[in-house]
């Protein structure tokens, strides 16, 4: 990238990849060209600080959670939930959601951050009461990985 405008493009085009945090694909101009833009993007996750990422995971939204309630998702995040199912839950299923959501929340001081696009509310849930044996470490990576998965796929769609 040479010039501002290509900057700001690449920049535009991608930056909705990462839920709120333009921040990743802004740094990751500045290491253009990739060979690979995916695995050029994650990279700049994975050199990002702790806290950063941290910042990354907490920027997505619990599922089935407030946001999806009151509409105030981001229309990628609406679109994936909704391919899971997560926009016709049952009151129960609902209830189930809210409170793993704030049992997970509560021990990691972070959303569930699942790949939905890639299950269903059953595996969701499943996943989610698996995952709640897992100690934070563990479940930052996992988080991150979600995020890579889920960050492909947008890019699968933008391609």
């Amino acid at each position: 990238m040479t010039t501002l405008g290509e900057r700001e493009d690449f920049v535009d085009r991608y930056g909705v990849l990462f839920e709120h945090s333009r921040w990743v694909v802004e740094r990751a101009v500045d290491r253009l060209p990739f060979r690979n833009l995916h695995q050029g993007l994650m990279q700049v996750v994975a050199d990002a600080s702790p806290d950063e990422q941290l910042a990354l995971i907490r920027a997505h939204p619990e599922l089935a959670g407030k946001a999806a309630v009151d509409g105030t998702l981001t229309h990628a995040s609406a679109a994936e939930q909704a391919s899971a199912g997560l926009d016709r839950l049952t009151q129960d299923e609902l209830d189930r959601f809210h409170a793993l959501n704030a049992a997970y929340s509560a021990k990691f001081g972070f959303p569930f951050i699942l790949c939905v696009r890639l299950t269903d509310k059953a595996g969701i849930l499943a996943a989610m009461e698996r995952r709640m044996a897992n100690d934070r470490e563990t479940e930052i990576a996992e988080a991150l990985a979600q995020i890579g998965e889920i960050v492909r796929l947008r890019l699968e769609e933008l391609a």
